[in-house]
């Protein structure tokens, strides 16, 4: 977990890492969002590191955070994937009852980092915030805006120019993705004034 030393909001972010890549290289990019935003960040440590195997409900990861009522989930690459169903998942908890009340975490949005959703939530309340690398070579932009219709309209589309895949953490290369040319302190000042911004308007 990432809390800010100061400045601390309601506002939080469970975030699920891409497949076999290891949580901390999560560390870096998402301090940066903390420091901008104020937001508590729990990155996941899926079994096996992939994010498919592990069914742990989302409140496994927020019950013991007493100080944040508002949560977005997030993930990279296959996390993110897994994201948006556990987003769609505790909103029909919560909605049919099966949660109780008190511990349901209260979801209001997505954040996904070179990603896209599988499952269909253009009808949804949820805010969010898709981030695309311009050089990335497996969520290229165009894959995630093939699948941009499963998102609400007014999803936030923020494009990375000289980000690749591996841009979204700290892992090294990966076979397949196209090559960065932008830095990685620099990703991190993207990444975290974009979402200083989107926080700012969709959970002030």
């Amino acid at each position: 977990m990432i809390e800010p030393t100061t400045g601390a909001t309601d506002v939080g972010l469970v975030f699920i890492p891409g497949a076999k890549v290891h949580p901390s290289a999560y560390l870096f990019k998402l301090s940066g969002i903390v420091e901008a935003t104020g937001m508590t960040v729990v990155i996941t440590h899926p079994t096996l590191n992939l994010a498919f195997f592990d069914t742990r409900a989302l409140s496994t990861f927020t019950d013991d955070i007493e100080r944040v009522d508002r949560w977005f989930v997030g993930g990279h690459s296959l996390g993110g994937v897994r994201a948006c169903q556990l987003a769609e998942t505790a909103v029909t908890d919560a909605a049919s009852g099966i949660a109780v009340a008190a511990a349901a975490p209260q979801v209001v949005g997505l954040m996904l980092f070179g990603s896209y959703c599988a499952n269909d939530l253009s009808g949804s309340d949820f805010a969010v915030l898709s981030f695309a690398g311009s050089a990335d070579g497996l969520s290229t932009p165009a894959k995630i805006e093939e699948a941009s219709p499963l998102l609400p309209t007014d999803t936030v589309s923020v494009l990375l120019e000289g980000a690749n895949h591996a841009s979204f953490g700290d892992y090294g290369a990966q076979p397949g993705d196209g090559v960065a040319s932008i830095g990685t302190d620099d990703v991190r000042q993207l990444i975290a004034a974009a979402s200083a911004e989107f926080i700012a308007e969709s959970a002030p």
